[in-house]
């Protein structure tokens, strides 16, 4: 017998057949011979339907608290039809939200963080034969208020009550059969990886790719859990991420990755001297935005340029702060572009092979791609770029690196 943590996004669970359709699938595992427990987000548009509504009423900044309240009433919507369609198959089962599983998390509305897990009282459900299905996305605070804990929150309950439970795997059902090479509405020949490390996937995430949440990776790395992406609409195996050492395919570029959502913006002629790039990051890090990318070029005049990449969503708060703090270091001019993206490699590999980023930096070039920005780690390499050149960009560099046989695994 395994226990088995299952989680199902809203494209899974769009609408009543939809919810059938997992119940039989949650059903047949457990008939299998396994404990389950079901964590399910809401269903398809019903969250950006309920922001919609916040926005409304409540302006563009809708009360933290009471859009807490709000937003999490749509994962409880999906619980209570999920547990119902599981009973309708003959199957005990209990629905619980954020707090009735003492999901604790931190006050910090609309991006809470889980603090701790009571996980006595799942237990209890699974030992009575039953099924628990779980909100995913919310929590609750110290004081008892509804917390939430951010967009794609629901992979984080998920792998959180995982590892709280210790469960033998987390199931994360999705639209999509597996972590690809690439973006397959982009590239006709991103294939699906079957194993793919903590590492690689918390870079791709971070980079752009969407199948999983960066913080449940975190977790489930720190825990050693499992975690199984697969598709809901298929049988089929789907990816693995696992731990560095289980991964059997060492790929020397294991995906390429985009991220649109990116903004430039560069202080000119700051003095260069020491506590200067505090006065311009500092305000940014008190307003909460985050910065990415920061490059610093050094002028024959003495001066420095100061370049750094910000969220397209912050990017007018963020140059308005810039701007504010230009007589503060003696910056001439303040600059910015919204229309950069930043196209990134990823893999194991890279750390045995050298002269990677050289072909990187050759197949743009032979593509008339101007880099803007470069930055790297032991298995990433980012660069950025015009926006107009991303998708030319990701083909070639799949190309060259994973269909052109260049990503081969390495001698163990």
């Amino acid at each position: 017998m395994a226990l088995i943590v299952q989680k199902y996004g809203g494209t899974s669970v769009a609408d009543a057949e939809c919810i059938r359709k997992v119940a039989r699938r949650v059903v047949d595992t457990h008939e299998a011979g396994n404990q389950v427990v079901v964590c399910v987000s809401a269903m398809a548009g019903e969250t950006n339907a309920l922001v919609d509504l916040a926005r409304e009423l409540g302006g563009a900044r809708p009360p933290a608290r009471e859009y807490d309240v709000l937003v999490s009433t749509g994962e409880q919507k999906t619980i209570a039809l999920l547990a119902m369609a599981i009973q309708g198959l003959g199957h005990k089962a209990r629905s619980f939200t954020g707090a009735q599983m003492a999901m604790r998390t931190d006050g910090s509305h609309t991006r809470a963080r889980i603090e701790s897990i009571d996980s006595e009282r799942l237990l209890r459900v699974l030992a009575d034969g039953a099924i628990a299905v779980i909100a995913g996305f919310q929590g609750v605070d110290a004081d008892g208020n509804i917390t939430t804990l951010g967009r794609g929150g629901s992979d984080t309950s998920a792998v959180a009550v995982a590892c709280a439970l210790g469960a033998d795997r987390c199931e994360i059902y999705t639209d999509v059969d597996g972590v690809h090479t690439a973006d397959p509405n982009l590239v006709d020949g991103a294939r699906k990886l079957d194993h793919v490390s903590y590492n690689e996937m918390l870079e791709m995430a971070s980079l752009g790719a969407k199948v999983l949440q960066i913080r449940a990776v975190k977790i489930a790395m720190r825990y050693g859990l499992p975690i199984h992406v697969r598709s809901t609409f298929g049988s089929d195996e789907g990816t693995w991420v696992v731990r560095e050492e289980d991964v059997m395919e060492r790929l020397v570029v294991s995906g390429v990755t985009y991220n649109r959502d990116e903004a430039k913006i560069r202080v000119k002629g700051v003095k260069d001297e020491p506590g200067v790039a505090g006065q311009i990051f500092t305000p940014l890090a008190a307003s909460g935005i985050v910065v990415d990318m920061i490059v610093q070029n050094l002028s024959s005049d003495g001066t420095t340029d100061v370049t750094f990449t910000v969220p397209r969503g912050d990017y007018a708060r963020a140059l308005e702060i810039a701007e504010k703090e230009v007589p503060r270091t003696g910056a001439t001019t303040v600059e910015g572009d919204e229309h950069i993206a930043k196209v990134s490699i990823v893999g194991l590999g890279m750390q045995d092979h050298a002269g990677v980023a050289t072909r990187m930096f050759g197949v743009l070039a032979s593509e008339s791609i101007n880099i803007q920005m470069i930055t790297t780690s032991e298995i990433k390499i980012s660069v950025v770029i015009e926006e107009k050149y991303t998708e030319l960009a990701v083909r070639a560099l799949h190309a060259a690196f994973i269909e052109d046989g260049a990503a081969e695994p390495t001698a163990e």
